[in-house]
């Protein structure tokens, strides 16, 4: 039995999880839009191409995402991949690694880094007194 992918139930599902609400969408889509017709074509199974990427700009999300997502499916792979003792976020309140160290090494690299732009400047400046006394 194949399922059938809801385009619309997807832009919905992607919009919430953006945070975005139907009003901003629909300012976002252009002055034809407004919540009402937004709310409509969340209930729609297909949307058009062009619409669809239309709300792919808008949102920042590929076309194939509304076209492919199956949250049955995605609810399967999670299922299957965390077993009785996995777990998908682990807090580390005791680094391994020295902060101190760490902002140090970042100094001395952007110190380095400065040094090196500073050369490459007075290379071209030679280069160019160069290029003008010739």
């Amino acid at each position: 039995m194949e399922q059938k992918i809801h385009q619309g139930r997807n832009v919905k599902r992607f919009r919430e999880m953006l945070n975005i609400k139907q009003e901003a969408l629909a300012y976002d889509l252009g002055e034809d839009w407004n919540q009402k017709k937004i709310s409509l074509l969340e209930q729609k199974d297909v949307i058009e191409d062009n619409l669809l990427k239309q709300i792919s700009a808008v949102l920042k999300i590929p076309v194939e995402a509304f076209q492919n997502f199956d949250e049955e499916q995605a609810v399967n792979v999670i299922s299957n991949t965390f077993g009785d003792n996995g777990i998908g976020y682990q807090r580390n309140d005791n680094p391994i690694f020295n902060q101190i160290d760490q902002f140090i090494k970042l100094h001395e690299e952007k110190i380095a880094l400065y040094e090196r732009m500073l050369k490459e400047k007075d290379e071209m400046m030679v280069r160019l007194e160069k290029l003008i006394g010739k």
